[in-house]
């Protein structure tokens, strides 16, 4: 057995080892399929790859330019919001300050008003005391006539008699009503009776 393999081994071809015009058809398959891929494919996997880097480099150049146009933005609103608050506490400290004047004003205002309205019902007030003073007299006057008339039993008809009359009593009457001679004018009272 051994011997037929080695017979056929050396008469037959083996079909591990190829032939030489394999080889060489092979090898020509080969080069005109380098040389295609090489004029056409490669080119065009090139024009498609830098094509494609094109867009992935201007997308990240958009999105960066996005990212500072959003950065601008976002620096431009805080900007003006901090305007914005900054105006608001002004208004504010405006309209406390405004509020203040005007409570002060009012207050003045109210002030004076009150001062007015005292002195106004001062006036008033003495005027009325004046006038009851007044009517008071005259009234003391006549019951203090009529009661010297009857005391002293002359007629006090006399005008002028009767004021001196009148004017004397009631001087006596306010110097009785004064604290320091208070006693001196009880007593001088309770002599005259």
């Amino acid at each position: 057995m051994k011997t037929q393999m080695l017979l056929a081994a050396a008469g037959e071809h083996n079909p591990i080892i190829p032939e030489p015009a394999e080889i060489v058809v092979g090898l020509i398959a080969f080069l005109l399929l380098l040389f295609v891929l090489w004029k056409y494919a490669i080119p065009r996997f090139e024009k498609i790859y830098a094509e494609r880097s094109e867009r992935i480099e201007g997308g990240i150049a958009k999105a960066e330019a996005a990212q500072a146009e959003a950065q601008r933005t976002l620096e431009q609103y805080k900007s003006q919001l901090a305007e914005a608050r900054a105006e608001a506490a002004r208004i504010r400290d405006d309209a406390r300050a405004e509020g203040q004047q005007i409570l002060e004003e009012m207050r003045a205002q109210a002030q004076t008003e009150s001062e007015r309205i005292i002195n106004q019902g001062q006036t008033q007030l003495a005027h009325q005391r004046a006038q009851i003073v007044a009517e008071l007299r005259s009234e003391l006057g006549r019951q203090a006539v009529d009661l010297a008339s009857r005391v002293v039993g002359e007629s006090l008809e006399d005008e002028a008699r009767r004021r001196g009359t009148v004017d004397r009593f009631l001087d006596e009457l306010e110097a009785a009503s004064a604290p320091v001679s208070s006693g001196s004018a009880a007593s001088s009272r309770s002599g005259q009776a």
